[in-house]
């Protein structure tokens, strides 16, 4: 068994036919599992969820496009599990489990971009990364990803240390393992599963997401995981699946986590 359930069909139409761009690739890597989870910044019904200058200028379509667009690859006999990646912002809980509710989603990616203002992760942003206090700035977001777990509003947690994407580490390993401890623990106290991501190593990083020390440290609270690839391009879905298998396997894992309805179950990995 293998899953890719962390894919962006952005680039193109909400159709079939670009889609199965994307469900081609992953037929062709043995993805048994594939699953669409398009940026809930896009759609115009997330407006009250996340509202800032950059995501203002993307929030071009509506939700009935998207899933109409999976509901019609499901007529023509498609697998295609519905997904959405949907931003973590503090004090929106009341307002996300609303949004989340109203649509028949298999399972729903929590993650953290924002650090108020600040789009840590975006290339028109990296200038800002410039003075910064790096080992605040992963305080700070960390505590803002601990704040999403706690709050059991998602299916899992993308790419859990994404922080990192630009290259800019903490030069201090007791601070990381540390914090790598405590977010273990706090997945497990709160039934969180983690994203095992391939998406790192095609950014300048070039490192996967999570780091060793936070896989290893999940593993030892027996947090489960699921692979990704957080593809934007039909020839990045299933993406370095060799190595994924190889990084999962080498910190003690032998299942992945499987999604339904929001259901969830363990399959032997692939």
């Amino acid at each position: 068994m293998l899953t890719d359930y962390h894919t962006h069909t952005e680039r193109g139409p909400y159709t079939v036919p670009w889609l199965e761009n994307f469900l081609r690739v992953a037929h062709e890597r043995g993805i048994a599992e594939y699953g669409v989870s398009e940026h809930g910044y896009r759609f115009r019904e997330t407006a009250h969820l996340l509202d800032n200058p950059w995501t203002r200028e993307r929030r071009t379509q509506s939700m009935d496009e998207y899933w109409g667009m999976v509901e019609q690859a499901r007529k023509a006999g498609h697998h295609v599990k519905f997904g959405l990646e949907l931003d973590y912002i503090p004090g929106k809980e009341k307002e996300l489990e609303d949004f989340i509710r109203q649509y028949p989603f298999d399972y729903v990616i929590g993650s953290v971009h924002w650090l108020g203002d600040f789009g840590f992760d975006l290339s028109e942003m990296k200038h800002l990364w410039s003075g910064r206090d790096v080992a605040a700035t992963y305080d700070e977001y960390f505590g803002i990803l601990s704040r999403m777990v706690e709050a059991r509003l998602y299916d899992f947690v993308g790419h859990a240390d994404v922080i990192k994407v630009f290259g800019h580490e903490p030069d201090d390993e007791v601070f990381l393992s540390e914090w790598y401890a405590r977010l273990a623990e706090l997945f497990a106290r709160h039934g969180a599963v983690v994203e095992i991501s391939t998406a790192g190593l095609r950014k300048p990083v070039g490192k996967m997401y999570p780091a060793p020390g936070l896989l290893r440290a999940c593993h030892a609270k027996s947090v489960p995981v699921v692979i990704n690839s957080d593809a934007h391009r039909p020839e990045d879905v299933g993406a370095d699946y060799d190595q994924a298998v190889a990084y999962a396997r080498g910190a003690g894992y032998r299942e992945l986590t499987v999604f339904t309805e929001r259901r969830r179950r363990s399959e032997a990995m692939g």
